[in-house]
């Protein structure tokens, strides 16, 4: 009787030793699952912005500067100058549609994207946009629009 309790405790024991490493393996991929899914969701916000032509939503992505390679513009500008760009972009090429060609994600686990914007006026414009985690924040760091 006494061999059984402690076979029982024993058992008890792998058991819970069992439980608690799936739950640490558990717990650690879901942080970091959740990274890929914080940046996904800021591509779709992104994408969306640029589809709607709003530079005020597009800047709410910013980092405190931003590379900008575009008609009219080309360089490094702070997210205010950078939000005045392009509106005044997005004020010459309505956009009609955006759509994402290809987009992937780097070693540094900064993500990039390819992407179609059509305009209004019947421009098509090749755009390319990236975005970096800066202290487990991401951040659209560079931005670009090149006519085809």
């Amino acid at each position: 009787m006494i061999c059984d309790h402690f076979a029982n405790t024993a058992l008890n024991m792998r058991f819970a030793s069992l439980f608690f490493c799936c739950c640490l393996v558990f717990a650690t991929g879901v942080s970091d699952a959740a990274e890929p899914d914080q940046a996904g969701k800021m591509v779709e916000d992104i994408s969306s912005a640029i589809e709607k032509g709003s530079a005020r939503e597009l800047a709410r992505f910013f980092s405190s500067n931003v590379e900008l390679s575009m008609p009219r513009a080309e360089g490094t500008y702070s997210k205010s100058q950078s939000e005045m760009i392009v509106r005044d972009f997005f004020s010459r090429n309505t956009p009609s549609s955006f759509t994402i060609r290809h987009q992937g994600t780097a070693r540094d686990g900064s993500v990039y994207v390819f992407g179609r914007l059509k305009t209004k006026n019947g421009n098509t414009y090749r755009c390319f946009f990236l975005v970096k985690k800066i202290s487990d924040t991401y951040f659209l760091h560079h931005l670009q629009f090149e006519s085809v």
